[in-house]
């Protein structure tokens, strides 16, 4: 009955599924109306509180100009937070049963596109690469975009010698665009004055702010607006669609004559130009384009294209119920994964912006902030983020297109590092291209906790073996290899606790597992 009410109402009275009211408009998934009234209820104090708080937060800033900017981001959040109660009460779960692999219309096969690389697009476009991230997971300090991957140059390097490369070869302007954070924003202003003399326009914002959340009271970490910056997070890269548009560079692109922006990771070494693709997205008059990959073994955990009642999804592995995991990250079923390479429309996404169409599935990141004082247990919080991919259903005519291998090479982990430093890979204008001669898909490297930071990974790797004809290799424990190594088909080397292995200069390993400790002294 209440669907039928719901069916009934003018479409602008409907609630969207970013509706933010807690009223009850529909079924709640066996809960009893008493439970209900209760959720409502606490999710209207919780909402209320929240809302009180930020004002707060707000009279901590003096100067207007930043009061504005500030409560605009504030006003951003608390919608976000809104959708995150609204959803928690309503148990806002997808439902399983009306998911589906996607219908080939919903997927483009990349040999099928054109292939005459029209140049007259190229006027027509802007890239930009997400450069939030910090890399304290190798290790390293500062935007995880500095760390030298090839031949001495950092991912950042890479991409301004592709679009340098670009605009020389095609007499072209294509805008260079960074999306930071606030972790990475003063090192990125300090490192790209290197690039002045260089022939490329590089533009710069920041993504949001937002306050963490205290997981038991629902309330924001910081008590004012420049509080210490572990009470602030930046809310996922679903976040690149607002910012881009309050920060003014959207417009900034569009008066330009930019229509076309190629969004990818700064870590994604694959995600170059492609004329193909970008001839496709104008000629199809696609608004929004995500470049998938098939699936592997390694990618189970990656986001994948869904068709939901008729249209396409992102869903990612957060989102889906613990009993259908397993079915996620089947191979079969779903066959690709999403690379986050987006091809996006800069008017179609100012639409959405001013329109507040924006509704993408929150995926709720639990964490904690250490204590301030010893003996204090460390505190729970919570950060609500988004996915630029799950932005895919608010697009006319998007799409995915199923591309290469070649297009996602991603650098997370030093065993990512090792391979694209290898004899594997040639620098071509700043892209790397894989050697002829390798039969094949790239190997699979795995390498133990002690080459996790990039000053261990190269006190116990200083030159890179030659992989060319390497299946996989698996290193664990203290290991240490000499120059000159040759590592062929499959090769596992573990050295037991306590011990070492130091593999000697020149070595040709070819299948073998070796194991224990090995040590050679020098004469």
């Amino acid at each position: 009955m209440a669907s039928k009410i719901k069916d009934a109402l003018p479409s602008h009275l409907k609630p969207s599924n970013g509706a933010a009211e807690a009223q009850d408009t529909g079924r709640h998934h066996g809960k009893s109306q008493s439970h209900v009234a209760f959720e409502n209820t606490s999710t209207s104090v919780a909402a209320s509180q929240m809302r009180n708080a930020l004002n707060n937060l707000a009279d901590t800033v003096t100067d207007p100009k930043d009061k504005q900017r500030f409560e605009t981001e504030m006003d951003n959040f608390f919608a976000l937070f809104r959708r995150y109660l609204n959803d928690k009460a309503k148990g806002n779960e997808i439902e399983w049963s009306r998911i589906s692999p996607p219908k080939s219309e919903q997927v483009v096969d990349y040999n099928s596109l054109g292939n005459s690389e029209s140049v007259e697009f190229l006027s027509k476009l802007a890239v930009l690469k997400l450069n939030g991230g910090l890399g304290t997971s190798m290790g390293c300090v500062g935007p995880k975009s500095v760390i030298e991957v090839r031949d001495g140059m950092s991912f950042l390097d890479l991409s301004v010698r592709q679009i340098e490369f670009l605009n020389r070869t095609y007499d072209v302007n294509v805008p260079f665009v960074l999306m930071n954070s606030f972790n990475t924003d003063a090192d990125t202003a300090n490192i790209i004055k290197k690039y002045e003399g260089h022939n490329i326009d590089i533009m710069t914002f920041n993504q949001s702010r937002y306050p963490r959340i205290l997981k038991d009271s629902l309330l924001p970490a910081p008590k004012s607006a420049n509080s210490q910056i572990s009470d602030w997070y930046p809310p996922g890269h679903g976040d690149v669609y607002e910012s881009l548009y309050n920060s003014g560079i959207l417009d900034k692109l569009l008066e330009r004559g930019v229509e076309i922006l190629f969004l990818s990771n700064a870590d994604n070494l694959g995600a170059v130009v492609d004329l193909n693709i970008l001839q496709h997205m104008i000629e199809t008059k696609a608004e929004y384009i995500m470049e998938l990959t098939d699936k592997t073994k390694a990618d189970v955990k990656g986001g994948t294209i869904i068709d939901y009642e008729g249209q396409a999804r992102l869903l990612e592995i957060a989102q889906v119920p613990k009993q259908y995991v397993n079915e996620f990250k089947s191979i079969k079923k779903f066959k690709y994964f999403n690379t986050n390479n987006v091809w996006m429309n800069l008017r179609a996404v100012k639409r959405v912006v001013e329109n507040n169409e924006l509704a993408m599935e929150i995926i709720p990141n639990g964490k904690s902030i250490p204590a301030d004082k010893k003996g204090e247990a460390d505190v729970s919080i919570v950060q609500l983020e988004t996915a630029v991919g799950a932005a895919i259903r608010h697009f006319h005519n998007a799409h995915g297109v199923n591309v290469p291998r070649r297009r996602f090479l991603p650098v997370k982990t030093c065993s990512d590092l090792m391979l694209v430093k290898s004899d594997l890979y040639t620098l071509k204008h700043g892209q790397l291209v894989m050697d002829p001669n390798r039969f094949g898909p790239a190997p699979l490297i795995k390498l133990g906790n002690d080459f996790k930071k990039v000053s261990n990974f190269q006190s116990r790797i200083p030159s890179i073996p030659k992989i060319l004809e390497l299946d996989h290799l698996t290193i664990t424990g203290g290991v240490n290899l000499g120059r000159g190594v040759v590592l062929k088909g499959t090769v596992i080397i573990v050295a037991t606790e306590g011990s070492t292995i130091d593999v000697p200069p020149g070595s040709i390993l070819e299948n073998v597992v070796v194991q224990g400790s090995l040590r050679l002294l020098e004469h």
